[in-house]
């Protein structure tokens, strides 16, 4: 196992690309904390159709460890009180996935101050909290890692204002904590998911998903898993020597752009 006994917290754990990554992390012997604002897994009407037990009971069921800490990541509070109780239960913390997320479409005239201010919160604030709350005790471990995942929108507009600024932010809030942190041979780096079959795709329409499908050169969408296996690498003794860098994981739809 390549994770043996490491402790990472992943927010937005019960669902998607979180729960994606809190398997896969779990399945290579990490201890599992699954922080999201609900413990049951979304149901959507493309993907992930199908009831699935809460993520953190999965993994134990599954011969891990892992326990679910209910957390809004706009909340500064609540996530300092996460990482707290991470790690008073599993003493100490080695990996933090800041992943917790939200689809925020719209314009600049159709979008609410508050829309913006609420989407930044959870889409780029609340991994600095993370990083802030998280730093001390990553520097005590000799495996520490923070991986924030971002998107191919980070490059380009067309998405939202909210959602392309605020991923594009965590690619740069990566790049400067990496520098900050290296000397304590933490790592930061960013994953770039393409297209990935969730149920937060449901805002979109058969019409637009079938664009999507279109444009990859590999014949299929992403997975959750592919991004936990991504995770996987990053967090390991493979990616002891990356940070500051972002991996684009996108069945090669950014290729021609």
């Amino acid at each position: 196992m390549r994770l043996k006994d490491r402790v990472a917290i992943v927010t937005g754990g019960s669902s998607g690309i979180g729960r994606g990554i809190a398997l896969e992390l779990a399945g290579e012997g990490a201890r599992v904390v699954v922080a999201d604002i609900r413990e049951a897994a979304r149901v959507g009407k493309y993907y992930e159709t199908e009831p699935r037990a809460p993520t953190a009971e999965q993994i134990n069921a599954d011969g891990g460890e892992a326990m679910y800490v209910q957390t809004d990541v706009a909340d500064a509070g609540q996530v300092e009180a996460m990482i707290a109780a991470a790690v008073e239960r599993f003493g100490g913390l080695d990996i933090l996935v800041s992943n917790a997320g939200m689809a925020m479409s719209g314009t600049s005239q159709s979008l609410t101050i508050d829309d913006w201010d609420h989407g930044m919160a959870v889409l780029l604030r609340a991994a600095f909290v993370g990083t802030k709350f998280a730093a001390p005790h990553l520097k005590r471990s000799d495996q520490g890692r923070i991986i924030h995942i971002t998107s191919v929108w980070a490059t380009r507009g067309g998405c939202s204002p909210v959602y392309t600024a605020a991923k594009a932010g965590l690619d740069n809030l990566a790049r400067d904590s990496a520098m900050e942190l290296a000397k304590d041979s933490v790592t930061v780096n960013t994953i770039r998911p393409g297209f990935v079959e969730t149920a937060i795709q449901d805002y979109l329409t058969p019409e637009q998903i079938d664009t999507f499908r279109e444009r990859h050169p590999l014949p299929r969408f992403g997975t959750p898993r592919d991004i936990g296996r991504a995770v996987v690498f990053l967090a390991s003794d493979d990616g002891s020597w990356i940070t500051g860098e972002t991996l684009t994981v996108d069945g090669g739809l950014t290729c021609p752009l």
